[in-house]
Protein backbone atom coordinates (compact mmCIF):
# COMPACT_ATOMS: atom_id res chain seq x y z
CA UNK A 1 0.00 0.00 0.00
CA UNK A 2 1.27 3.47 -0.85
CA UNK A 3 2.10 5.77 2.03
CA UNK A 4 0.96 9.02 0.42
CA UNK A 5 -2.04 9.36 2.74
CA UNK A 6 -0.16 9.02 6.04
CA UNK A 7 0.79 12.69 6.33
CA UNK A 8 -1.00 15.23 4.18
CA UNK A 9 -0.88 18.94 3.64
CA UNK A 10 -4.28 20.49 2.99
CA UNK A 11 -5.06 23.68 1.07
CA UNK A 12 -8.17 25.68 0.23
CA UNK A 13 -9.10 29.18 -0.89
CA UNK A 14 -12.28 31.21 -0.62
CA UNK A 15 -12.37 34.00 -3.16
CA UNK A 16 -14.22 36.82 -4.87
CA UNK A 17 -15.47 34.70 -7.77
CA UNK A 18 -15.13 31.65 -9.98
CA UNK A 19 -12.94 33.04 -12.80
CA UNK A 20 -9.36 32.11 -11.89
CA UNK A 21 -7.99 34.88 -14.09
CA UNK A 22 -9.75 37.70 -12.24
CA UNK A 23 -10.85 36.37 -8.83
CA UNK A 24 -8.92 37.37 -5.71
CA UNK A 25 -8.20 35.50 -2.49
CA UNK A 26 -10.36 36.39 0.52
CA UNK A 27 -9.51 33.56 2.93
CA UNK A 28 -7.00 30.72 2.78
CA UNK A 29 -5.94 27.70 4.79
CA UNK A 30 -2.81 25.55 4.68
CA UNK A 31 -2.62 22.75 7.23
CA UNK A 32 -1.06 19.40 8.01
CA UNK A 33 -2.89 16.18 8.95
CA UNK A 34 -1.52 12.98 10.44
CA UNK A 35 -2.55 9.52 9.25
CA UNK A 36 -5.71 9.62 11.40
CA UNK A 37 -6.81 12.98 9.98
CA UNK A 38 -5.85 14.86 13.15
CA UNK A 39 -4.76 18.45 12.54
CA UNK A 40 -1.08 18.80 13.44
CA UNK A 41 -0.62 22.36 12.25
CA UNK A 42 -2.68 25.03 10.53
CA UNK A 43 -2.34 28.53 9.13
CA UNK A 44 -5.34 30.65 8.24
CA UNK A 45 -5.46 33.98 6.41
CA UNK A 46 -8.09 36.67 6.02
CA UNK A 47 -7.07 38.84 3.08
CA UNK A 48 -8.07 42.29 1.88
CA UNK A 49 -8.39 41.44 -1.82
CA UNK A 50 -8.12 45.07 -2.87
CA UNK A 51 -11.41 44.90 -4.76
CA UNK A 52 -15.07 44.77 -3.80
CA UNK A 53 -16.24 41.32 -2.73
CA UNK A 54 -19.43 40.61 -4.72
CA UNK A 55 -22.56 39.88 -2.73
CA UNK A 56 -22.74 36.45 -4.40
CA UNK A 57 -19.32 35.56 -3.03
CA UNK A 58 -20.15 36.89 0.44
CA UNK A 59 -23.27 34.72 0.41
CA UNK A 60 -21.01 31.68 -0.04
CA UNK A 61 -18.19 32.34 2.45
CA UNK A 62 -19.63 35.06 4.68
CA UNK A 63 -16.82 37.63 4.29
CA UNK A 64 -17.87 41.17 3.42
CA UNK A 65 -15.76 43.84 1.76
CA UNK A 66 -15.91 45.88 4.97
CA UNK A 67 -14.64 43.05 7.15
CA UNK A 68 -11.85 42.18 4.73
CA UNK A 69 -10.73 45.83 4.55
CA UNK A 70 -10.78 46.22 8.32
CA UNK A 71 -9.15 42.94 9.36
CA UNK A 72 -7.56 41.45 6.26
CA UNK A 73 -3.87 41.21 5.42
CA UNK A 74 -2.27 43.06 2.55
CA UNK A 75 -2.79 40.75 -0.44
CA UNK A 76 0.84 40.68 -1.55
CA UNK A 77 2.01 39.69 1.94
CA UNK A 78 -0.74 37.09 2.25
CA UNK A 79 -0.04 35.52 -1.14
CA UNK A 80 3.68 35.36 -0.38
CA UNK A 81 2.95 33.63 2.94
CA UNK A 82 0.54 31.11 1.38
CA UNK A 83 3.01 30.26 -1.38
CA UNK A 84 5.81 29.90 1.18
CA UNK A 85 3.78 27.49 3.31
CA UNK A 86 2.92 25.31 0.31
CA UNK A 87 6.47 25.41 -1.02
CA UNK A 88 7.73 24.23 2.37
CA UNK A 89 5.40 21.23 2.30
CA UNK A 90 6.40 20.27 -1.24
CA UNK A 91 10.11 20.64 -0.46
CA UNK A 92 9.64 18.18 2.40
CA UNK A 93 7.92 15.72 0.05
CA UNK A 94 4.54 16.07 1.76
CA UNK A 95 1.57 15.71 -0.64
CA UNK A 96 -0.92 18.56 -0.55
CA UNK A 97 -4.66 17.89 -0.88
CA UNK A 98 -6.86 20.36 -2.74
CA UNK A 99 -10.39 19.50 -3.83
CA UNK A 100 -10.68 20.54 -7.49
CA UNK A 101 -7.00 21.46 -7.42
CA UNK A 102 -6.90 23.36 -10.74
CA UNK A 103 -9.12 26.07 -9.27
CA UNK A 104 -7.08 26.75 -6.13
CA UNK A 105 -3.62 26.27 -7.61
CA UNK A 106 -4.37 28.23 -10.81
CA UNK A 107 -5.91 31.10 -8.89
CA UNK A 108 -2.95 31.18 -6.50
CA UNK A 109 -0.60 31.19 -9.49
CA UNK A 110 -2.38 34.22 -10.97
CA UNK A 111 -2.43 36.03 -7.63
CA UNK A 112 1.30 35.42 -7.18
CA UNK A 113 2.05 36.86 -10.61
CA UNK A 114 -0.31 39.79 -9.96
CA UNK A 115 1.53 40.73 -6.78
CA UNK A 116 5.10 40.06 -7.90
CA UNK A 117 5.49 36.87 -5.85
CA UNK A 118 7.51 33.99 -7.29
CA UNK A 119 4.82 31.40 -8.12
CA UNK A 120 4.99 27.70 -7.45
CA UNK A 121 6.57 25.97 -10.44
CA UNK A 122 5.22 22.51 -11.27
CA UNK A 123 3.88 22.06 -7.73
CA UNK A 124 3.55 18.54 -6.44
CA UNK A 125 2.80 15.99 -5.33
CA UNK A 126 -0.82 17.11 -5.21
CA UNK A 127 -3.80 14.96 -4.24
CA UNK A 128 -7.18 15.95 -5.70
CA UNK A 129 -10.00 13.86 -4.19
CA UNK A 130 -12.42 15.05 -6.89
CA UNK A 131 -10.30 13.61 -9.70
CA UNK A 132 -9.47 10.46 -7.75
CA UNK A 133 -13.09 9.80 -6.75
CA UNK A 134 -14.23 10.11 -10.37
CA UNK A 135 -11.50 7.68 -11.41
CA UNK A 136 -12.10 4.96 -8.82
CA UNK A 137 -15.92 5.24 -8.69
CA UNK A 138 -16.68 6.46 -12.19
CA UNK A 139 -20.33 5.49 -12.45
CA UNK A 140 -21.65 6.65 -9.04
CA UNK A 141 -24.69 8.84 -9.52
CA UNK A 142 -25.11 12.25 -7.97
CA UNK A 143 -23.10 15.41 -7.61
CA UNK A 144 -19.42 15.38 -6.66
CA UNK A 145 -19.31 18.56 -4.60
CA UNK A 146 -17.06 18.41 -1.55
CA UNK A 147 -20.13 18.34 0.70
CA UNK A 148 -21.70 15.42 -1.18
CA UNK A 149 -18.45 13.50 -1.49
CA UNK A 150 -17.60 14.00 2.18
CA UNK A 151 -21.02 12.63 3.11
CA UNK A 152 -20.52 9.63 0.83
CA UNK A 153 -17.22 8.77 2.52
CA UNK A 154 -18.45 9.42 6.06
CA UNK A 155 -16.40 12.59 6.61
CA UNK A 156 -17.88 15.41 8.70
CA UNK A 157 -17.99 18.84 7.05
CA UNK A 158 -19.59 21.19 9.56
CA UNK A 159 -18.90 24.61 8.04
CA UNK A 160 -18.81 24.24 4.26
CA UNK A 161 -17.11 27.12 2.42
CA UNK A 162 -14.91 27.95 5.37
CA UNK A 163 -11.41 27.51 3.94
CA UNK A 164 -10.15 25.59 6.98
CA UNK A 165 -13.18 23.32 7.24
CA UNK A 166 -13.11 22.55 3.51
CA UNK A 167 -9.37 21.89 3.41
CA UNK A 168 -9.43 19.54 6.41
CA UNK A 169 -12.50 17.68 5.13
CA UNK A 170 -10.87 17.26 1.71
CA UNK A 171 -7.78 15.78 3.38
CA UNK A 172 -9.91 13.32 5.31
CA UNK A 173 -11.83 12.39 2.15
CA UNK A 174 -8.47 11.64 0.49
CA UNK A 175 -7.57 9.37 3.39
CA UNK A 176 -10.96 7.64 3.18
CA UNK A 177 -10.38 7.05 -0.52
CA UNK A 178 -6.99 5.51 0.28
CA UNK A 179 -8.60 3.10 2.75
CA UNK A 180 -11.66 2.14 0.71
CA UNK A 181 -9.89 1.88 -2.65
CA UNK A 182 -6.64 0.55 -1.24
CA UNK A 183 -5.76 -1.65 -4.21
CA UNK A 184 -6.35 0.98 -6.89
CA UNK A 185 -4.53 3.66 -4.89
CA UNK A 186 -1.58 1.61 -3.68
CA UNK A 187 0.79 4.14 -5.23
CA UNK A 188 3.54 6.42 -4.09
CA UNK A 189 2.73 10.13 -4.09
CA UNK A 190 4.64 11.00 -7.25
CA UNK A 191 2.95 8.23 -9.23
CA UNK A 192 -0.48 9.21 -7.91
CA UNK A 193 0.22 12.76 -9.06
CA UNK A 194 1.08 11.52 -12.55
CA UNK A 195 -2.03 9.34 -12.68
CA UNK A 196 -4.22 12.33 -11.82
CA UNK A 197 -2.80 14.28 -14.76
CA UNK A 198 -4.05 11.50 -17.05
CA UNK A 199 -7.33 10.96 -15.20
CA UNK A 200 -8.25 14.64 -15.30
CA UNK A 201 -7.51 14.86 -19.02
CA UNK A 202 -9.68 11.79 -19.68
CA UNK A 203 -12.51 13.08 -17.48
CA UNK A 204 -12.50 16.44 -19.23
CA UNK A 205 -12.57 14.77 -22.65
CA UNK A 206 -15.54 12.63 -21.62
CA UNK A 207 -17.39 15.66 -20.25
CA UNK A 208 -16.67 17.70 -23.37
CA UNK A 209 -17.96 14.89 -25.57
CA UNK A 210 -21.14 14.65 -23.49
CA UNK A 211 -21.76 18.41 -23.57
CA UNK A 212 -21.20 18.61 -27.31
CA UNK A 213 -23.57 15.73 -27.89
CA UNK A 214 -26.32 16.82 -25.52
CA UNK A 215 -26.19 20.61 -25.21
CA UNK A 216 -23.65 22.66 -27.14
CA UNK A 217 -21.73 21.40 -30.20
CA UNK A 218 -19.07 24.08 -29.60
CA UNK A 219 -18.48 23.37 -25.89
CA UNK A 220 -14.85 23.15 -24.77
CA UNK A 221 -13.22 22.51 -21.41
CA UNK A 222 -9.67 22.14 -20.18
CA UNK A 223 -8.28 18.90 -18.82
CA UNK A 224 -5.02 20.45 -17.61
CA UNK A 225 -4.11 19.53 -14.03
CA UNK A 226 -3.15 20.81 -11.49
CA UNK A 227 -2.60 24.28 -13.02
CA UNK A 228 -4.38 25.67 -16.06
Amino acid sequence: MGTWHQRLGVFDLETTGIDVESARIVTAHVGLLDEDGTVLRRRDWLVDPGVEIPAEATAVHGITTERARELGMDPARAVAAIVAQLRSLFERGIPVVAYNAPYDFTLLDREARRHGVAPLVSPGPIVDPLVIDKAVDKYRRGKRTLTMTATHYGVDLIAAHDAGADAIAAGRVAQALARIHAEALALEAAELHRRQVDWCREQAADFQEYMRRERDPQFTTSGAWPIR
